[in-house]
């Protein structure tokens, strides 16, 4: 990541990237339901830097992020936005609608990461167009300052979740504004077609832990548990979730259930 230029107001709310770049654990957690109220609830739980508005897998569409992006920013929270592809407009309506960081599923290849990010970024660096009316709002600054700032303060994350993705991690890895490598480690597992936790699957994680950080930049892996979460904190990883907001309610309900029922 590169220094952080950004006017004073940008800069205190980019929480993410500064706890990345003060070497503090990014710690977050997966958000697949619509709703300002459940995001607002979640955001206000103690020890999350980043909450992932996940449009990929989840159910929020692109009109849900504006409101999502200014209630978990509210509380001192980077929303990351995770959009279906790496398609162009996908790319500009979450990075639009004031995500602090874009999360792109699949990267294959290094191509795929450039694409990516020159589509991330204003001119004359890359091809990002300029106007919206709304971003500069989540971040308390003029929309021109915004718009000479972002691209050296917004986290371009790329998920390494297949077999090619892994082969060519050394590749992706230098990519000139990637800032992230996020391991999906189901699908990992699924793409390798081997056994999830199995040695080979480890060793894979391994091999983007390591070619992330020889290439300077930041290491993240998605997780269930905050047990799972420490575990790969004390590997090296830079920044993990812990949950997702289905698996928690149902969780609690079923332990809720069990208790009621004497079990």
């Amino acid at each position: 990541m590169t220094a952080n230029s950004a006017p004073a107001g940008m800069a205190k709310r980019t929480y993410l990237r500064n706890a990345l770049n003060k070497g503090e654990a990014g710690v977050g957690m997966w958000l697949t339901l619509p709703g300002s109220a459940l995001a607002k609830t979640v955001a206000t739980i103690p020890g999350f830097n980043w909450i992932l508005i996940d449009a990929e897998h989840g159910q929020i569409v692109d009109s849900h992020y504006y409101d999502l992006c200014q209630h978990i920013t509210a509380e001192q929270i980077s929303p990351i936005i995770r959009i279906p592809g790496d398609e162009p407009w996908m790319i500009k309506r979450a990075l639009d609608s004031g995500a602090h960081g874009l999360m792109t599923p699949m990267c294959h290849n290094a191509e795929i990461a450039k694409r990516v990010v020159q589509t991330s970024k204003f001119a004359p660096v890359g091809t990002r167009g300029c106007g919206s009316p709304f971003t500069h709002q989540i971040f308390g600054v003029a929309e021109g300052d915004y718009e000479v700032t972002c691209d050296d303060n917004l986290l371009v994350i790329v998920q390494i979740e297949s077999s090619q993705g892994l082969l060519n991690v050394k590749e992706i890895a230098e990519v000139p504004g990637v800032d992230v490598l996020f391991v999906g480690p189901f699908d990992l597992a699924k793409s390798m077609n081997i056994k999830f936790g199995s040695e080979e699957h480890e060793a894979g994680i391994a091999k983007v832990l390591a070619e992330t950080h020889a290439a300077g930049k930041k290491a993240a892996i998605f997780c269930m548990t905050g047990a799972q979460g420490k575990k790969r904190l004390d590997q090296g990883f830079d920044m993990v979730s812990i949950a997702t907001d289905t698996d928690s309610i149902i969780a609690e309900f079923s332990r809720q259930i069990a208790a009621v029922q004497g079990a």
